[in-house]
């Protein structure tokens, strides 16, 4: 690394505060830091562990299963579950490999709380746009066919991308959120389908909240304290570390 200093130095601005928040936060507080990751792990191991069991199957659908097709409500409250009910589909090892290290990064340096706040308003806004787009059809922008009605929406997948982004932004690694942000686009122009769409629609809810947080942030500071902390090149509104 030392023989590319401008490389060196393009790697310490996007991911310096972040490396050193993390850093910080596991030397100081250990394994405490990482509370509702290693948690949100052990269920969903648990949660995939049961579902494929001839008994376990059906429990985990009627409580953690959503579907467009299903009514407002139900869907609703089966929401916070289906979280951590992975694809039957996919490797379960590929969605608790995304909690551990997206979520855990996110704990360290968001805060439990608000990792979850966050996790569940991208996780909602995709299941929220499913019923829009099936609603709109297949012939109108952003629209999607009457089948997806059916598909089973569960998984952490939006919520990792959204608690990415937000991480990104609130870091200041423009670079990092950028390609997150690329690698859905393209997951949609390869593959169109309702996981990829449902990818984008949490990231457009995770960047509403990235404006409304900077429009706070600079009527709080004011016009003067904003141009003071964007023009030193500092990190100085990077927010801190919350365990």
């Amino acid at each position: 690394m030392s023989r590319f200093p401008a490389l060196r130095r393009a790697a310490l601005r996007e991911w310096g505060p972040l490396v050193t928040t993390v850093r910080t936060g596991l030397h100081d507080h250990g394994v405490r830091a990482l509370a509702l990751t290693l948690t949100a792990v052990a269920l969903t191991a648990t949660v995939q562990l049961i579902q494929n069991q001839p008994w376990g199957y059906g429990p985990v659908q009627e409580l953690g299963a959503v579907r467009a097709e299903d009514p407002l409500w139900p869907a609703l409250l089966r929401t916070p579950l289906s979280l951590f009910v992975p694809a039957l589909d996919l490797p379960v090892w590929g969605a608790l490999a995304q909690i551990l290290l997206v979520f855990g990064i996110a704990e360290v340096c968001l805060g439990r709380w608000r990792t979850l706040a966050i996790a569940y308003v991208a996780t909602l806004a995709g299941t929220l746009y499913a019923r829009v787009g099936i609603a709109l059809g297949p012939d109108a922008f952003l629209g999607l066919p009457a089948s997806d009605a059916q598909v089973v929406d569960t998984g952490p997948s939006a919520a990792v991308v959204g608690l990415a982004v937000y991480v990104c932004h609130a870091y200041r690694a423009w670079f990092t959120g950028a390609l997150v942000v690329l690698a859905m686009v393209v997951e949609v122009l390869v593959k169109d389908n309702l996981a990829g769409r449902e990818h984008l629609a949490s990231i457009a809810a995770v960047l509403v909240i990235c404006a409304v947080r900077e429009w706070l942030g600079r009527r709080r500071e004011g016009p003067g304290q904003g141009l003071r902390a964007g023009g030193s090149g500092t990190r100085s509104g990077v927010p801190p570390m919350r365990s």
